[in-house]
């Protein structure tokens, strides 16, 4: 029996008008069908009469999906910048399973009307007008259905709207579901902005939304709803895909999907890379979170004096009034000495509080910065029973009093962390050395965050806060079961992050690494829950991996690629970056930039056209890479140029989807496809002859794009050439929809591709 909702839109459905509906000054035949109105294409319209050209400036997208049925609101904005009345035809591809529920056109004229075209009808428009045409583009849409309105008139000189009603059931996949609005994955400068809105309902506890292609500005999110939008200059490109977990039981423990891609290169016994998707949902309201104890180390030392301070001390009062009654809390302030507002921590009450703000507002900036003997103060009582022990760790500079050896200022505080604190560390400025903080943080299952200049302290130590809000899973640690239930190390490698983050309320949770085998797994994360030690086992059958996953292994490769990187950062603490390690790492940071195409600040110079990879100049690129690693992210300690490394190794880390915490400050996420990070004075920088595609890359070459996978040939001769438009490319065409790789025909221009074991040149418009 069908969904209630899709008979009615199957209804709405044969209403529509014929497949070429006559214009009222037009054409009606595939030959000449008028100006085609492709909003999931970038460069609109595909085909025009002689004359003005109909424009496409913006559509506003509304996503709403209540209890897997996603109701998706298209409004186009046209406009006629000519003084005759112009005609249009609206075509959009869509994935089964989806129906038009309503058109609505705010114009002059008879109502408009849409028919959902079957894939076969679809095929025939998509061989003509590509053809005719010569757009590349609209190849990656062949084998999808095709929804076509009626013609409507758009007045001289006028604009006007037309709204487009589409909707579908979603299915779910062991709590997780998933939605896709396909657009062109092409990469050409868009010519119509899109605005994506998105909100998700569900009876069932909603844990998390991801977004593997874009990236989310979740504005709220409660326990049964999120609401948010897309974001940033990618927003207008590429095939916009949602995911959402919710979980039946109503307690507040993570969650957790599993998404999967084979890859025969791993292993002979089969294998491939993984994804781990899990969010801790919002508690329920009448239970109570875990309290917190919280020590704010607070840095006063000259440096600090002016905007710096007051801003720090509104930070530290909105820490303090954050606290909950009963929590407890102290405040060390440090210069050249360490004071105390207490001599250990004490509870939250109105009377501490007011203490506590008096003590703050006293500060005075002065002195120099004693970060040895500040720390060893925050890390000396035994904590609070009961309570999660976090301290929030603010400094402007470098340590000019007591030890100031990074080494072994690093060594001295892991050894005195005897009660597993976490350390929060904001580094105020560009005189801070990055590379200690974030060791400070990392190794107490902790983060850095870092305020520019022009950043605002409180803003951003209030931010982090309230992420702290509600400490769900502490110390989770990951173990992995054969098919038999026996523990086993050999069936998943190079999980990253390889020691896992405590679990906050509302936290987004992602992993991912290799595995090898086909036979069933089972990833056991076991921390404790309420001070009560908790097992949460997540099923994973490699079986289900499929090439729909196309974005997982370029994923784990930039997560890859920055704990390579940060291993040499921290080695040069102590000038440990010479020697059998370092080529080890600058091989495996070369390796899995040229394969997966995640290039960075070091080795932006593999996109230059007359880079050579064939073997024989492989220790040239190695060289090279390793003069950049070690004198830039193993040497540069503090300043603009460190900042900058921290940021850029956050944008690798944070690639395709994060943690959900700002953690520094980073350049926009580039549109799909694309890469950038920063430059050594925070500049933005964007490769533009490099493409991500699926699971391949694209690297310019000789006005061409050419397959990475064939960079290291001795010839860039190709086995076969293939024309666009003929019956050749046609079948090329389907391979590649079998492959999920078809958008590698949308970019335009020649390519040079890796079809099976065949070099194939495919020449296009």
């Amino acid at each position: 029996m069908k969904h209630p909702i899709v008979a009615a839109c199957l209804a709405v459905c044969t209403l529509a008008v014929p497949l070429f509906a006559q214009p009222s000054s037009g054409v009606s035949h595939p030959d000449h069908p008028g100006q085609w109105i492709w909003p999931s294409h970038h460069r609109r319209p595909v085909m025009s009469p002689r004359g003005p050209v109909v424009r496409l400036p913006t559509v506003d997208a509304r996503i709403e999906i209540i209890d897997q049925v996603a109701t998706t609101v298209l409004e186009l904005t046209l406009q006629n910048p000519s003084a005759t009345g112009q005609e249009a035809v609206l075509v959009f591809p869509v994935q089964d399973g989806v129906t038009v529920r309503a058109v609505q056109y705010d114009g002059v004229g008879p109502e408009p009307t849409a028919k959902l075209l079957t894939k076969d009808e679809a095929r025939r428009i998509y061989d003509e007008i590509v053809r005719q045409a010569r757009d590349p583009a609209l190849v990656e849409f062949i084998g999808m259905n095709l929804i076509r309105t009626s013609v409507f008139p758009i007045p001289p000189g006028g604009t006007q709207k037309l709204r487009l009603t589409l909707e579908q059931v979603l299915t779910s996949d062991g709590g997780r579901v998933e939605y896709i609005l396909p657009r062109s994955n092409s990469f050409a400068d868009p010519a119509c902005a899109w605005n994506v809105e998105f909100e998700v309902r569900s009876k069932a506890q909603l844990v998390t939304v991801y977004s593997p292609t874009h990236s989310l500005n979740i504005t709220d999110h409660q326990s049964n709803k999120a609401r948010g939008r897309i974001s940033g200059i990618g927003s207008a490109v590429g095939t916009i895909r949602l995911a959402y977990l919710v979980k039946q039981e109503s307690n507040a423990e993570p969650a957790f999907t599993v998404m999967a891609y084979p890859d025969a290169e791993i292993s002979q016994t089969g294998g491939g890379y993984f994804m781990v998707l899990g969010g801790v949902p919002n508690r329920p309201p009448d239970e109570t979170p875990r309290a917190r104890e919280v020590v704010i180390v607070f840095d006063r030392s000259g440096s600090m004096r002016g905007e710096k301070l007051r801003q720090a001390q509104a930070a530290a009062e909105q820490v303090i009034e954050g606290l909950r009654e009963g929590e407890a809390f102290n405040i060390i302030d440090y210069s050249d000495s360490v004071r105390s507002y207490a001599q250990a921590p004490v509870l939250k009450t109105a009377q501490t509080a007011k203490e506590a703000k008096e003590y703050i507002a006293a500060m005075r900036a002065e002195g120099g910065t004693n970060i040895h003997d500040a720390l060893l103060e925050a890390l000396r009582p035994e904590p609070t029973a009961g309570m999660l022990p976090l301290v929030l760790f603010l400094t402007d500079g470098l340590p000019t009093i007591g030890e100031r050896d990074e080494g072994r200022l690093r060594s001295a505080l892991k050894a005195a962390n005897t009660s597993g604190r976490r350390i929060f560390s904001f580094g105020v400025g560009f005189d801070v050395n990055t590379p200690l903080l974030t060791a400070l943080s990392a190794q107490s299952r902790a983060m850095s965050t870092f305020v520019l200049p022009s950043e605002d302290v409180e803003v951003k130590v209030s931010r982090v806060f309230r992420g702290l809000s509600g400490p769900v899973m502490t110390a989770p640690t990951l173990t992995v079961l054969d098919a038999d239930g026996s523990i086993t190390t050999r069936r998943i490698r190079d999980v990253m992050p390889a020691d896992l983050p405590d679990f906050f309320e509302g936290d987004q949770v992602l992993l991912c690494g290799a595995y090898i085998g086909d036979a069933p797994l089972t990833l056991r994360i076991r921390g404790e829950v309420g001070g009560v030690g908790r097992a949460c086992d997540i099923r994973f059958d490699p079986r289900s991996a499929g090439t729909r996953h196309d974005y997982v292994p370029r994923m784990w490769a930039s997560r890859r690629i920055a704990t390579l990187l940060d291993e040499v950062r921290q080695a040069g603490a102590s000038g440990g970056t010479t020697g059998a390690r370092m080529k080890e790492l600058t091989d495996e940071i070369v390796r899995l930039s040229v394969r997966y195409g995640v290039l960075t600040e070091y080795t932006a110079f593999l996109a230059v056209e007359t880079t050579d990879f064939r073997a024989d100049n492989a220790p040239v690129i190695r060289g090279r890479v390793e003069e950049q690693v070690r004198d830039r992210i193993a040497n540069a300690r503090t300043g603009i140029a460190a900042v900058n490394q921290e940021a850029n190794l956050k944008l690798l880390q944070a690639a395709g989807g994060g943690q959900g915490k700002e953690v520094t400050a980073t350049a926009e996420p580039p549109p799909p496809g694309r890469q950038s990070w920063l430059d050594d004075r925070m500049n933005t920088v964007t490769v533009r002859n490099v493409l991500q595609v699926g699971d391949r890359t694209l690297y310019q070459r000789k006005n061409r794009w050419v397959d990475g996978r064939l960079l290291d040939r001795e010839s860039e001769a190709p086995d076969e050439t293939v024309e666009f438009g003929t019956e050749a490319y046609m079948t090329l065409a389907e391979q590649l929809k079998r492959e999920n790789r078809l958008a590698l025909l949308a970019q335009g221009g020649d390519l040079l591709l890796l079809v099976g074991n065949k070099c194939v040149l495919v020449r296009q418009p």
